[in-house]
């Protein structure tokens, strides 16, 4: 009925089977391995076909320098820090919400609500960007973070609400009547008794959202144009010079640019496996 453990199939297929693992690992991390490597060389290196050897200047902490203080690079790691965290913290509220409302209060329309959702996350986004690059315009927002802000929380809250619903359908209904029959409002329900039971849920969801809304390049691209507004993504392929694209810069800004996603993980990673496990083993 299982399909039989890896452990105990015959010998050539372990071996295969650790062969083509990794084959994958190596692939997998052979461009991570290669951003490192340039990040901590020196233009010289590069210009002489250096790639891959000893480096002959350890130049990690001068191209971190070089980057943040010769290039507005500090302005576009603050501005997407901004545009993240808005995005992240208004997405987990509305999110919330809007589960809750789904989950368990019972309305009119609220199957047909819930299907739009779901559709939503089939929609390929690259289809929305002429009318949302024309709502931007009609609002006032393009080239303005809060034109980001506003488009990514929309965008994100969808999937969020889909991923939270989940978990509070399973939320015995008793609780809902105890705490009303001790007099709390229905916003103090929520406070009180359901985010501390999704604690797991946000977390999870709060360092996958972080993630999408940090990486982001196409809508960055789409909504903002001048340097006041551009995030880390955008910042950084404008590194790209006309003649010479100094590969070191862009390697260590993407290194810096990495770090942030890299220690929310690790930061929320008890509860990040909580949240995507819970509910995967049944008692």
């Amino acid at each position: 009925m299982y399909p039989t453990p890896i452990q105990d199939r015959p010998l050539p297929v372990r071996v295969a089977y650790r062969v083509v693992l990794y084959v994958a690992i190596v692939a997998w991390i052979a461009p991570l391995i290669a951003i490192v490597m340039t990040a901590i060389r020196a233009q010289s290196d590069l210009l002489a076909g250096n790639y891959w050897g000893m480096p002959q200047h350890f130049a990690l902490f001068e191209n971190f320098r070089e980057i943040f203080a010769g290039s507005p690079m500090g302005m576009f790691f603050l501005n997407s820090v901004v545009v993240t965290v808005t995005t992240v913290i208004s997405v987990l509220v509305l999110s919330t919400l809007a589960a809750v409302g789904l989950a368990k209060y019972p309305f009119p329309g609220r199957t047909f609500i819930f299907s739009m959702f779901i559709a939503g996350n089939f929609v390929p986004y690259q289809i929305l960007m002429i009318p949302v690059r024309g709502i931007v315009l009609s609002l006032g927002l393009y080239d303005s973070i809060w034109a980001l802000i506003i488009f990514h929380t929309a965008f994100q809250t969808g999937f969020a609400t889909l991923f939270l619903r989940n978990f509070v359908v399973a939320l015995p209904n008793e609780l809902f009547e105890a705490a009303r029959l001790e007099g709390a409002s229905e916003l103090t329900i929520i406070w009180r008794i359901i985010v501390p039971l999704l604690r797991p849920a946000l977390a999870g969801l709060s360092v996958l959202v972080f993630t999408f809304v940090w990486n982001d390049y196409f809508w960055a691209l789409v909504l903002v144009q001048s340097d006041a507004a551009k995030p880390l993504t955008l910042g950084l392929a404008g590194l790209k010079g006309e003649w010479l694209t100094a590969w070191n810069l862009i390697s260590a800004g993407s290194l810096a640019a990495a770090l942030p996603p890299v220690a929310l993980f690790f930061l929320t990673q008890k509860h990040f496996v909580a949240g995507l496990t819970v509910g995967a083993v049944k008692s």
